[in-house]
């Protein structure tokens, strides 16, 4: 789904990012799963494999969200990450994958014996 989204409504009180597509598409993903699942090098490092568990963001926000060329946007957390740009085709990724990616990531975290707060 390399097309832009319809529509991106941030909903801070919720800590939710609302993404929907002109053919009805539509996602509803927590900023804690996009935080940790970011595309950028500092979570899914250089290569396969190398990814970073990144724990203890439970309550994470988004400062700002900047439009970047014609394929995606910058999510500034408000924990100071904001090095991932997040293309249109990974936003209907991390939500077509939300279930098996957040049940992945939550067995990650007890394996290594790490909380969300």
């Amino acid at each position: 789904m390399s097309t832009a989204p319809s529509e991106l409504r941030l909903r801070r009180a919720e800590r939710v990012l609302e993404v929907s597509w002109a053919d009805g598409t539509h996602y509803s993903l927590p900023l804690e799963y996009l935080r940790t699942q970011s595309p950028s090098a500092e979570v899914q490092g250089h290569g396969p494999g190398q990814q970073i568990l990144v724990a203890g963001k439970r309550t994470v926000g988004v400062s700002a969200i900047e439009p970047v060329g014609q394929y995606g946007v910058l999510l500034r957390f408000d924990d100071g990450h904001d090095t991932g740009i997040f293309s249109w085709d990974t936003l209907a990724r991390l939500g077509r994958d939300y279930a098996g990616n957040w049940q992945a990531y939550l067995a990650a975290l007890e394996k290594a014996g790490l909380g969300r707060d």
